[in-house]
């Protein structure tokens, strides 16, 4: 291995392991109940910063991230045993893999968006399908009961999560970038995107109107929950 692969492994390890940390604190001081009848959907941002290592790193080390903090959050802050720490290892992996692996062969402002977009409908639909088959194993209800929740509870739930996440990643992705060439822990970018100014303008114009129109659903919610 010369000095050039040597120093970029380097900075990768350092990278993911600072990503992970970074994940695992906003799990640790942010978790916003969402669904009263259900305590264990809480909103958290851990995901958007897997998601940045992503477009970051790739889809492997946010891949490694996502377990690593599964793990951690079982034997620290978790009430759900393996069985949450699998829950969350697969919500994580359905959102981080599709925006790493589009973005890692469309590296371009179209190649996020497509991807964050492709890892709200992957987390929200593959979490319906796993809350189904795995909720009741550790809420003691019956899948009958599971199933009335589903629209109600744990759609809205990972659609909302999901949406916030995608947003905050779109919004934070550039000026972390930016640090991170200013710092030399990754190269300057040799070309422009393709993409003109307008389009990234209007999409982070959307993104704040998301992240607006999330955090009033959650208020309201918590309101008429407290009716």
């Amino acid at each position: 291995m010369n000095a050039s692969n040597s120093r970029k492994t380097t900075v990768t390890l350092v990278l993911a392991a600072l990503f992970s940390a970074l994940a695992y604190l906003t799990v640790f001081i942010l978790r916003i109940p969402f669904v009263p009848a259900v305590g264990f959907l809480k909103y958290e941002a851990k995901d958007a910063v897997l998601a940045l290592e992503a477009l970051i790193l790739g889809p492997l080390p946010a891949a490694l991230s996502s377990f690593v903090i599964s793990v951690i959050e079982m034997v620290t802050i978790s009430e759900t045993g393996i069985i949450g720490a699998v829950m969350n290892f697969l919500s994580s992996m359905a959102f981080v893999l599709p925006v790493g692996i589009i973005y890692k062969y469309r590296r371009s402002i179209n190649g996020a968006v497509i991807g964050l977009i492709c890892s709200v409908i992957s987390e929200t639909v593959v979490m319906l399908l796993w809350n189904y088959l795995i909720s009741p194993l550790y809420m003691g209800i019956s899948r009958e009961a599971i199933t009335e929740l589903l629209l109600p509870g744990f759609l809205p739930f990972n659609a909302v999560k999901s949406t916030v996440n995608a947003a905050i990643t779109f919004l934070l992705y550039k000026p972390i970038m930016t640090v991170l060439r200013k710092a030399g822990l990754l190269p300057k970018r040799e070309q422009s995107e393709s993409a003109g100014k307008t389009l990234p303008i209007v999409i982070n114009v959307i993104c704040v109107l998301l992240l607006a129109g999330a955090i009033m659903f959650i208020l309201i919610s918590k309101v008429n929950a407290n009716e």
